[in-house]
Parts: structure tokens; C-alpha cells; sequence
């Protein structure tokens, strides 16, 4: 009877011993993104371009030893959820967050990450999220004052408008998106007849789009989201208003074309090269893998540079031989030319990727895209 007592604790205290060790053994990745709600189908892309990196890395024997272990969670795209989804994961002990989509839920979470100590990749353009100070922060993409400088080159200097109106909604991206081409095209020269704002998710934009109609623009520069972008372009063509209409980066996405109907031809993207048109080797398998196992391409360029800023901080580690995400830090500061499926990757000391390859396209009849400017 004492023989199996003591068997018995002995199996006890080896499972007490044994749990943590068996916690350490994934590697786990969170991913905060909008999975439902206005922007899901890019949340959607997200979430699964992660997924399926991880199974090609899993495949190959995992990171240092460790399986990925990928756990989700839904920020819908609103700041309070997000910074709820920043609690979520940093209590089930993920090493890195990749997303959020939109500046706003990436600013909102930022400060719960970065006291945790994990690494945070996001796409997201405001100026902002790189200027806290935040050594666990990393912009995969560029930041509005990059896309500004482009676009304030493009229709004032290219275009050569005269009257120049600005459209955004009230995010921190859209607003600071919206200033910074207001402030360049100045710069530029360039003439500003309407700064304006719309409320996101409204559906309705014919009071304002009237009131731009009565300053006679050549061209209405849009810095929101493609879910409002797409409308704003079919109200513009209903109301008769002949101004060209330029989408900022965050209009790139297929819904931006359904959205808008008929009236999306002639309308003008500003934005990094789409998934299709980048030249690297990188970026034909991941997209290749990509549509084999979704049996669909992924929704915008923004899917696949998350998925650059996760397999950044991976390298870090295993270039470091450590999961310790200071050391991880502290070498992606430094990071200059690791190959990436959207091209070279750099960072600053302050986390903003170094570069930028804006080109401006003309959407077509049937919704593909044509450079028109680069």
C-alpha cells in the first residue's frame, strides 16, 4: 500500500515538474486582427497567412525545436476590443502579436505588449506608432509621411491639379494620412480647395461629396478604408462629380472594386506593389502555397507583409539561438537587407522599416490594376 502511494505522488510530482516544460514547448505566435466586422476579409488574410507560415515552418522541423503554436484573437477592428485582445494573448504567453490591420487597434494594444515584452509587427501607416518609444514595435510597412511625399509628387508635379480636395474619416491613420498629403502638396506648391471629413461605416456620403462638388475639384484624394472608399467612388459618379478619385494605400483591396461597381474603373490606387506584381522568388511560392490552400489569392498587399514582419522576428531568434525577445529586439534594430517576399527588409532604430516603393494604378474595366505612375 505504501509502495503505491508513493508511486503514485512520484507520477504526481513528475507531471507538476513536467507541465511547465510541455508549456515552453510551442512557440507561441499571436495574431490581433479584425476577423469579423468591416475589415474581415483582411483580418481574414491575416490570420491566414500566418497560419499557413507557420505550417511551412512547422513542416520543416519548427523554430529551434519548437512547433509554432498560432492563437487568434478578433479585435474588430475597434480599439477597445483590441486593447481586450492585447490582454488576452499576453496572458497566454505568446512571444510575438502579429496585426493589428489598422493603426488604431495596433496604438491601442501597443503599451500592453510592449510592458509583456513581446514583439508587435503591424501594417499599420500612422506616424504615431512608431514615436513611444516602444522597443517591442516593428512597422512592416511604410509610414504615412512616405505615401504623402508620393502622393503630393504624383498630382501635383505628374497630374499637375489645380484644385486639389481631401477626404478622410476621423482613425488616426485616415486624419493623419489626410494631413500629411495636405502638408506635402503645400510643399509641393499645390492648390487645396476642401479638407473634409466622413464618418466611417456611414454607407450615405452625398451631403459631403456635395458640398466638394461646390469647390470644383480636379481630384478628390481619399485617405480612408477601402469598405467606405469604394462607396464614396460609386456616390461620386452618381452625383455627376467629373473629379478623378485617388484612394490611399488602405483602398487597396478587391472589395474596394465590388464596392464601388461600375464606377471603380478609372479610379487610382496609391500603394506599394500588389502581391502579384512582386518580382521575388519568395513571393510566387508563398502566393502560390497561399492559393492552393485557400483557393483564393490573398485579399491586398497588407497580408503578405505581416507575414514579412513574423518571419523577421523569427529569424531574429534563430540567428540569436534564443526565444528571449530583448535580444531578438535588439538585432531587428539593426536588421539591413534580410530578404523578405515583399522585398529587402531594414528597420530603423525607432522600428519603422527603412524604404518605401509607392506606385500609383489606374483601375481597369474589369477591375485589375494598371501602373500608370512609379
Amino acid at each position: 500500500m505504501l509502495k503505491t502511494k508513493a508511486v503514485a505522488f512520484s507520477l504526481v510530482a513528475s507531471l507538476c515538474v513536467a507541465s511547465p516544460l510541455l508549456a515552453e514547448e510551442t512557440l507561441k505566435v499571436g495574431v490581433q486582427a479584425p476577423i469579423t466586422g468591416a475589415y474581415a476579409n483582411e483580418g481574414q488574410g491575416i490570420d491566414q497567412s500566418v497560419r499557413l507560415l507557420a505550417e511551412q515552418i512547422n513542416a520543416k522541423g519548427g523554430v529551434m525545436g519548437r512547433q509554432i503554436e498560432v492563437i487568434s484573437c478578433d479585435d474588430e477592428g475597434t480599439a477597445m476590443k483590441a486593447a481586450i485582445c492585447a490582454k488576452d494573448l499576453v496572458n497566454k504567453g505568446v512571444s510575438m502579436v502579429i496585426g493589428s490591420y489598422t493603426s488604431t487597434c495596433a496604438e491601442a494594444a501597443q503599451a500592453t505588449y510592449f510592458r509583456a515584452g513581446v514583439l508587435q509587427t503591424s501594417d499599420g501607416t500612422s506616424d504615431t506608432l512608431t514615436e513611444h518609444g516602444y522597443w517591442t514595435f516593428f512597422r512592416n510597412s511604410f509610414p504615412n509621411s512616405a505615401e504623402a511625399t508620393f502622393s503630393a509628387e504624383y498630382m501635383v508635379n505628374e497630374k499637375k491639379y489645380q484644385r486639389i480636395a481631401i477626404l478622410s474619416d476621423f482613425s488616426s491613420y485616415a486624419d493623419g494620412l489626410a494631413t500629411a498629403v495636405e502638408d506635402a502638396v503645400k510643399k509641393q506648391g499645390g492648390n487645396i480647395v476642401a479638407r473634409e471629413k466622413v464618418k466611417a461605416g456611414a454607407q450615405n456620403f452625398t451631403p459631403v461629396l456635395t458640398q466638394l462638388k461646390s469647390k470644383d475639384p480636379d481630384v478628390i484624394f481619399y485617405a480612408g478604408y477601402y469598405s467606405d472608399g469604394g462607396l464614396i467612388r460609386s456616390q461620386q459618379v452618381a452625383l455627376g462629380i467629373k473629379a478623378d478619385f485617388i484612394g490611399g494605400d488602405a483602398n487597396d483591396n478587391v472589395d474596394f472594386v465590388k464596392l464601388a461597381g461600375n464606377a471603380a474603373e478609372g479610379a487610382y490606387i496609391i500603394n506599394v506593389p500588389t502581391p502579384e506584381l512582386l518580382p521575388y522568388d519568395l513571393a510566387k511560392d508563398f502566393l502560390a502555397a497561399y492559393q492552393a490552400k485557400y483557393n483564393m489569392m490573398p485579399p491586398s498587399i497588407w497580408t503578405i507583409l505581416n507575414v514579412d514582419g513574423m518571419r523577421a522576428f523569427i529569424h531574429a531568434m534563430e540567428t540569436n539561438q534564443s526565444f528571449d525577445t530583448k535580444k531578438a529586439a535588439e538585432y531587428l534594430h539593426t536588421l539591413k537587407d534580410y530578404p523578405g517576399i515583399t522585398g529587402p527588409i531594414s528597420f530603423a532604430p525607432d522600428g519603422n522599416r527603412v524604404g518605401s516603393g509607392y506606385m500609383t494604378y489606374r483601375i481597369q474595366k474589369d477591375g485589375t490594376y494598371e501602373i500608370v505612375y512609379k
